[in-house]
């Protein structure tokens, strides 16, 4: 999975290189020059990392009906810190995860929320430029046409993007989406209700 993902990924995008300004911190599950993107409390006791791609109909379904009680319950009465990481699942995701990349921390998980809600529109309908279906929606965040360009021409952010995921998947073992860490604990059986989430925040706090 690793070698030729990593082909298959970085096929995707044209090969204008541009600079990229590398983040002012970074998460434990993210690797050099990709961006923190997290959500909760930086002290708290549980740090939960979700490996996602804006691809997959799993990860759709749990941002879709069980991670807005998560935000509600756990992440904004600070009980867990929550990381974003990226593990795109084929070049679309890829492009995706690179124009989330490049917005603004405040419009990173609205903008990912609004990808995964819409995902049948972007992502699966037929016939459609994927491309230009996903710069709209960037335009609704905020997003300039030539920012979106610099964004899916960024070969440092997707290099970034697709070592991180090889590290990961090789650190991790994972093997499919959504897969979660808490703290040191990997899950990799996919989607989870919020009753099956929490559990596990109060495993990984009482370990």
């Amino acid at each position: 999975m690793s070698l030729s993902r990593r082909v298959l990924l970085s096929a995707v995008l044209p090969a204008a290189a541009l600079p990229f300004l590398p983040a002012r911190s970074m998460a434990a599950g993210t690797g050099q020059g990709v961006p923190l993107r997290a959500l909760g409390n930086p002290g708290a006791k549980v740090t939960v990392e979700e490996w996602f791609s804006l691809t997959c109909t799993h990860c759709a379904r749990f941002a879709n009906e069980t991670f807005g009680e998560i935000k509600e319950k756990l992440i904004d009465t600070g009980r867990i810190r929550y990381v974003f990481c990226d593990f795109p699942l084929d070049q679309i995701a890829l492009m995706a995860a690179q124009v989330a990349r490049s917005l603004p921390e405040d419009r990173y998980e609205p903008f990912i929320s609004s990808l995964l809600a819409t995902q049948d529109r972007w992502a699966f309908a037929e016939n459609v430029n994927h491309q230009e279906q996903i710069r709209q929606l960037a335009a609704l965040a905020g997003m300039s046409a030539d920012q979106f360009d610099r964004a899916v021409n960024n070969i440092a952010l997707r290099d970034a993007i697709t070592s991180t995921m090889e590290k990961a998947e090789k650190d991790y073992n994972i093997t499919g989406t959504p897969t979660f860490r808490f703290n040191n604990t990997v899950y990799r059986d996919g989607e989870l209700t919020f009753a099956s989430f929490e559990k596990k925040v109060n495993e990984a706090a009482a370990g």
